[in-house]
């Protein structure tokens, strides 16, 4: 099976699983998805979010998403058990489609490294 073959299939599969545990089966887009890796990456689940927060959770997830690709590295947690990153290496300029490709092939692999996929 072709690479951007075995991407697609695999990111069927994450759409799937996320979507049918928190949407009712009504599927997911990229930045939800985004959101709930950052939720998971926090891990206080059971509270409410200002909006603020929810953007600070999406980064949080790009930085955890992009670490094995060598973007970012985990630096610390702060008081409230906020995690930060450092940033190694600037993305690239990418075009929209290509930030998509980037960002689900870095969310397949972690849905990969956490067992939630085959």
């Amino acid at each position: 099976m072709a690479l951007d073959e075995q991407l697609k299939e695999r990111w069927k599969a994450v759409v799937k699983i996320l979507s049918d545990r928190f949407a009712d089966g009504d599927p997911l887009d990229l930045d939800a998805i985004i959101y709930l890796v950052g939720l998971q990456e926090l891990g206080q689940l059971h509270r409410e979010f200002k909006k603020d927060e929810k953007l600070n959770l999406m980064h949080i997830a790009i930085c955890r998403l992009l670490e094995p690709f060598g973007y970012y590295r985990f630096d610390y947690f702060d008081d409230d058990g906020w995690p930060h990153y450092e940033v190694l290496e600037q993305l690239p300029p990418l075009k929209a489609g290509e930030q998509s490709v980037l960002m689900k092939e870095a969310i397949v692999q972690y849905f990969l490294e956490k067992k939630v996929i085959a």
